[in-house]
C-alpha cells in the first residue's frame, strides 16, 4: 500500500532527476559546441571530422549523435547561436534611429562590437570558403538577413533612408559587414569603433547617390 509520504517522495525523486537529465543534456551539448568551434578555427570547416570534435570532448562517440547527426548540424548551430544572440541588438539599434546616420552607424556599430567580443565564432565562420554555403543558409541567419531588409524598407517609408533597391541595399550591408569585421580582427589593437566609422561613412557618402528601384 503506497502511502502519502511514499506518493510525495516519489514525486520529488521523478522530478530531480529530470532537472538533471536536462542540465546533463544541455551540458553535453554545449561541451559538443565549444569543442567544434575550437576544432573549425584550428583545422577549417573542410578538414574538420566528427572524429576531431568528439575527441576534443570527455564525451563518448554515441554521445555526439545524441545531440547532431553531422559536422554540419554543429557547424550550423554554432553558426545560428551567434545569430540568435546579436539579432535582438541589431533589431534594436534600427528601430530607435531617428536618421539615415543613426540607421547605418548604429547597425554597423553594433555588429562589429559583437564580433569583437565573439571572435572565435566569427573565426569559425571566415575559417574557410567552403562554409560560405552553409553560413548563409542557417535559418537564424536568414531571418536575420529578412529582419535587416524589412527594417530597411520600413525605414524606407517612414522617410529616414532614400528610396533604393531594399534587397541590393541589405546585401551591400552584410558584405560590407563581414569583410571589414574580418579584417578588423586580423589588426591590433582590434577597433570596432574604427571599423564602425569606416563603413558608416562609406554608406553615408554613397547611399543619397543610389539609383531608385525601377520595380514595384
Amino acid at each position: 500500500m503506497t502511502t502519502e509520504t511514499d506518493s510525495g517522495a516519489s514525486a520529488v525523486m521523478a522530478h530531480l532527476p529530470k532537472g538533471k537529465r536536462e542540465r546533463t543534456k544541455l551540458a553535453n551539448r554545449e561541451a559538443i559546441l565549444a569543442a567544434a568551434r575550437d576544432v573549425f578555427a584550428r583545422l577549417g570547416y573542410g578538414a574538420t571530422t566528427v572524429r576531431d570534435i568528439i575527441r576534443a570532448t570527455d564525451l563518448a562517440s554515441g554521445t555526439f549523435y545524441n545531440y547532431f547527426k553531422s559536422k554540419e548540424e554543429v557547424f550550423e548551430a554554432i553558426q545560428d547561436e551567434s545569430a540568435v544572440r546579436v539579432r535582438p541588438r541589431l533589431r534594436a539599434e534600427r528601430i530607435r534611429a531617428k536618421s539615415v546616420e543613426e540607421f547605418i552607424a548604429g547597425s554597423f556599430r553594433t555588429f562589429f562590437d559583437y564580433v569583437a567580443t565573439d571572435r572565435g565564432t566569427f573565426a569559425v565562420m571566415r575559417r574557410n570558403a567552403d562554409t560560405v554555403r552553409v553560413r548563409m543558409d542557417t535559418p537564424e541567419i536568414i531571418a536575420g538577413f529578412d529582419e535587416l531588409k524589412s527594417d530597411i524598407v520600413r525605414a524606407m517609408d517612414e522617410g529616414l533612408l532614400p528610396r533604393a533597391d531594399a534587397d541590393f541595399l541589405m546585401a551591400s550591408m552584410v558584405g560590407v559587414a563581414f569583410e571589414c569585421a574580418e579584417r578588423m580582427l586580423k589588426r591590433e589593437p582590434v577597433d570596432p569603433a574604427a571599423a564602425a566609422d569606416f563603413a558608416t561613412a562609406l554608406f553615408l557618402g554613397g547611399i543619397r547617390a543610389l539609383p531608385k528601384p525601377t520595380h514595384s
